[in-house]
């Protein structure tokens, strides 16, 4: 099961595109209170966002941003039937990615 949850709605000939992430976002600073050790950072370093397999979205996120983060953006255009791909790479290496058809 992906980590990704999208919803999409079109308004006024846009596509509003929201997605929340299920990440812990730690940024390495804090600590577990059983044995007060340093959690280690774990955080997503870049997300993409695809329209129809064109790259409309990639950025670099940091460990700053909270746990499971949410995004959302309004696509200008957007067609009933085309596909969203979200993706991301977080600093231990893992990655996710999710699709979505606009309806």
């Amino acid at each position: 099961m992906s980590s990704i949850k999208i919803r999409t709605k079109r308004i006024d000939g846009k596509t509003q595109i929201r997605m929340l992430i299920a990440h812990p976002m730690e940024h390495g600073r804090n600590r577990d209170s059983k044995t007060n050790a340093l959690i280690p950072a774990h955080f997503i370093q870049e997300l993409t966002v695809e329209h129809n397999k064109n790259v409309i979205i990639t950025g670099n996120t940091g460990a700053n941003i909270s746990k499971d983060p949410y995004f959302a953006f309004t696509l200008k255009g957007g067609n009933p039937g085309d596909k969203i791909t979200i993706s991301w790479v977080d600093n231990l290496g893992n990655e996710d990615a999710q699709e979505h058809i606009i309806n």
